[in-house]
């Protein structure tokens, strides 16, 4: 299923169809998935989900778009009563969460039916979505390449029916590389939006929580009931907007680099679309990007700060149980002075305030989610390799995080991704404006 938030809430309301139903239906997809080997879940609550479902549906009670909808959790978030292993073996004996994460607790108090945790790069870790531990979830479109990460079980859940939504973590493109490499919609919203409070901390400087779903109205139906701004008049779903002068910017460098010829020419071909239907098209120069390889030489920012929350783990006993790739670029941060480490934050307030500057007048800034297509598990068996293209994948979502903004990725093709940003605190405007680019690419798709 491919399902609209909004669409289902209507039918639930009118009873032609049940949360116990579409629970059913999820199930029923996750145990087939499982059985031919998938690897996008490390826990299934198939018994409690579908009692949450009966309750609902004996009420005949459905209060938000969310209420009765199968919905999956990144395994990085307390469920209560469940261990939140972030996709590592090392947390395995910890005890189980005596309480949900914050966002989650909205989710439950809006009536959405938490049906599974989704599998996931250890610790956040990686854009690629690989996880020795528990399997690596596979690009729903090609079986040979990476689903993408770190939410890359999140994606692949929801990407082929088994949830009608997921709830992720974004420190440096967890919701929009896997949205990308998989044809869905994904969105970061501003780190201080959503509290992440029982949320496994990456980098806290850069964490913020992001969602999975299939369209730019699916994400808006999640940000409004997660910020507490969704009222029933939401029901009436507003018309995307005219893109009529609407300033969109592009940037010719840093983030044009190193593009695969299919990801350049569906960004082109994209920014075309848009420009006939009277968007402006405003390229501009920010060199000062280029600056972001020499701040990560030694593991940048998440180095620093993922050392300082992951020592002890990866000195102690569990040490040797965690992936050793996710392990060495954590230990990156053991060679980082405070002296090093403040000098990130320096650079990082100078790359917000030019950010500040140059995209004054922009409604939103445009750039392929990831310059490259999903790479194969086979191109991933060297280290260096994954090494560089780990970094290749995370380039541009990363400048979003470091410039604390907020961005949705939006499909072109099955894999490639566009995504519409803008600078700290504009998510309703970004999430506003990309339904408008949205529409106007399906439009333009269909002529």
């Amino acid at each position: 299923m491919k399902p609209d938030l909004m669409q289902l809430h209507r039918e639930l309301l009118l009873g032609n169809i049940s949360s116990v139903a579409l629970t059913k239906q999820a199930l029923d997809a996750i145990a087939s998935h499982q059985k031919a080997g998938g690897a996008a879940f490390t826990q299934v609550n198939a018994k409690t989900a579908l009692a949450a479902a009966r309750q609902l549906d004996a009420a005949r009670l459905y209060p938000t778009p969310l209420a009765g909808l199968p919905l999956t959790i990144s395994d990085g978030f307390d469920v209560q009563g469940q261990v939140t292993r972030a996709g590592s073996a090392a947390l395995q004996s910890n005890p189980p969460a005596s309480q949900d994460a914050a966002v989650v607790s909205t989710l439950r108090a809006a009536g959405a039916v938490l049906l599974a945790r989704a599998n996931m790069s250890e610790f956040s870790h990686s854009g690629l979505g690989l996880n020795p531990h528990h399997g690596t979830p596979l690009n729903p479109g090609d079986p040979a390449r990476v689903a993408g990460g770190s939410s890359s079980g999140a994606a692949v859940s929801v990407a082929l029916g088994m949830s009608a939504a997921a709830l992720v973590a974004d420190s440096s493109g967890s919701a929009r590389i896997p949205a990308a490499f998989c044809g869905l919609v994904g969105f970061k919203a501003t780190a201080t939006l959503m509290p992440l409070q029982g949320c496994l901390s990456l980098s806290p400087s850069l964490d913020s929580v992001g969602m999975l779903a299939h369209s730019t109205s699916c994400c808006s139906v999640l940000n409004a009931v997660l910020t507490g701004g969704w009222m029933p008049a939401h029901v009436r779903r507003a018309q995307p907007p005219d893109l009529q002068r609407r300033r969109l910017y592009v940037t010719e460098d840093y983030l044009a680099e190193q593009l695969d010829p299919a990801v350049a020419q569906a960004f082109d071909t994209a920014l075309t679309r848009l420009s006939k239907a009277g968007a402006r098209i405003v390229r501009f120069d920010f060199p000062e990007l280029r600056r972001i390889s020499d701040m990560n030489a030694q593991g940048g920012q998440i180095a620093a700060e993922a050392w300082r929350w992951y020592r002890a783990r990866l000195e102690g006993e569990d040490g040797g149980r965690c992936d050793p790739r996710i392990a060495k670029l954590i230990r990156q941060g053991a060679n980082q002075s405070a002296v090093d480490y403040q000098d990130l934050l320096e650079q990082r307030r100078m790359l917000q305030d030019v950010a500040a500057h140059r995209l004054s007048m922009a409604d939103a800034w445009l750039m392929p989610t990831v310059p490259i297509l999903p790479p194969t598990l086979a191109q991933l068996e060297d280290d260096d390799a994954y090494t560089r293209l780990n970094r290749l994948v995370q380039r541009n979502s990363a400048v979003v995080n470091l410039l604390d903004g907020c961005a949705l990725s939006l499909p072109l093709t099955s894999q490639i991704g566009l995504s519409v940003c803008g600078l700290h605190g504009r998510d309703t405007h970004i999430l506003k404006l990309a339904a408008g680019i949205e529409a106007t690419l399906a439009k333009a798709e269909g002529e």
